[in-house]
């Protein structure tokens, strides 16, 4: 049976063919499968080593130092620890948190079970273009805002916020600042000095590593302080305890090292597979992208389509595997919480759909996504009485 085209690289990636060859020197009795946290004997001196090493690698390729790496479960918790550890650790100086209403549910929900605990939080809206306009989040500073948690590229649209302006702010007013930059790696620069940030989540499966490992940046100069909310062994400077997963830590470390040298070379070539997409879709009129249209990595088109249900052309587009947005809510019929946020009708964020490009697509999958869209589209436009308002909207516009 034929498998889809994939283009829902921002959902989750493929492990890279190299890191799974890292990785399986790791599993098995031959293999260094022994427990990092064992230093009475070779085997857990090998693993630790090994863990060392990735941590190091993660580090380089953010420029920051190994000893700011922590490993988690993955970005949820990393999201989690960040913003929880840092609220409880700093609750006597203040309880006020400062985010934006487009974060992640990783974020959100942590925001929301700390305002059940007598937090306040600040949702900040973005600007239609998807981007935070900086003089509201300084209004939005008072004298007991203790942390700010803003994304660097948005996982649904692609839109990149202005992480070093953000970090300028937040280090002005003394405020611990946190980025969840999962959808960032890979995509855009990082550097955690430049970004002037207390702490940063990234993800393994984002970037061609494997599933269940993340990493919580923590800066150690001026110190970021958290309060753990794992406990059991004082693993990772007590920030996190549990036993290593060597095998997947050796594989993010790998995917980083590898996602850092074919940074420049990949995002030149996803640029113009994605140019070519928007300009195939383009064709078909009455589509919008959403999100600015250059403060934006290219991997990801966030396209809204007149007169369809985005539902409906999902159903038709049984041949590409591309989403409605984040793969955490494509259970929920409610619309995308940040397309709505960008000031879209709810009719209009269920018409929309997330390409994500990446590492192994091809040119001819890009055309062949254009003519199944175009195909798709132009049959369910005929059915649809919305369709048809449209074209008479328009219709009256040119009059």
């Amino acid at each position: 049976m034929k498998r889809p085209i994939y283009l829902d690289y921002m959902a989750t990636t493929p492990v890279d063919e190299n890191v799974i060859a890292k990785m399986n020197l790791v599993l098995g009795k031959e293999g260094v499968f022994g427990n990092p946290a064992s230093n009475t004997h070779s085997f857990g001196f090998e693993a630790q080593e090994l863990v060392e090493r990735a941590r190091q690698q993660v580090a380089t390729a953010i420029e920051a130092d190994p000893r700011e790496i922590i490993w988690t479960s993955g970005a949820t918790e990393a999201n989690n620890l960040a913003i929880q550890g840092t609220a409880l650790f700093y609750e006597r100086q203040g309880r006020h948190i400062i985010t934006m209403s487009t974060e992640h549910k990783s974020v959100l929900d942590p925001c929301r079970y700390l305002s059940h605990r007598g937090f306040e939080v600040t949702y900040l809206d973005p600007e239609p273009n998807g981007i935070l306009d900086l003089n509201k989040l300084i209004a939005a500073i008072r004298s007991d805002t203790i942390l700010i948690s803003i994304m660097y590229v948005n996982n649904e649209t692609g839109v990149i916020q202005d992480i070093p302006a953000i970090g300028a702010i937040a280090e002005k007013h003394g405020i611990k600042f946190h980025v969840d930059a999962v959808q960032g790696f890979g995509k855009a620069p990082i550097n955690v000095n430049r970004f002037k940030v207390d702490l940063m989540s990234l993800s393994g499966h984002k970037v061609y590593g494997p599933k269940g490992i993340g990493v919580l940046y923590v800066r150690r100069y001026p110190r970021a302080r958290l309060q753990p909310l794992v406990y059991g062994g004082g693993h990772e400077q007590g920030l996190r305890s549990g036993t290593l997963p060597t095998h997947q830590i050796v594989g993010m470390g790998a995917a980083f090292e590898l996602a850092n040298k074919l940074y420049a070379e990949e995002v030149k070539r996803i640029s113009e597979l994605s140019s070519r997409l928007w300009q195939g879709i383009q064709k078909l009129g009455s589509v919008t992208l959403n999100g600015d249209p250059t403060q934006r990595i290219p991997h990801c088109l966030n396209v809204t389509f007149a007169g369809v249900d985005g539902e409906a052309l999902l159903v038709s587009l049984r041949d590409i595997a591309v989403s409605m947005g984040s793969a955490c809510n494509s259970a929920k019929p409610e619309p995308s919480h940040v397309l709505t946020a960008y000031g879209l009708s709810s009719a209009e964020a269920h018409s929309s759909l997330r390409f994500s490009l990446g590492r192994y697509t091809t040119e001819q999958e890009i055309d062949q996504t254009i003519q199944h869209i175009s195909e798709a589209v132009e049959k369910l436009r005929k059915i649809s009485p919305v369709w048809e308002k449209v074209q008479n909207t328009i219709s009256k516009q040119i009059k």
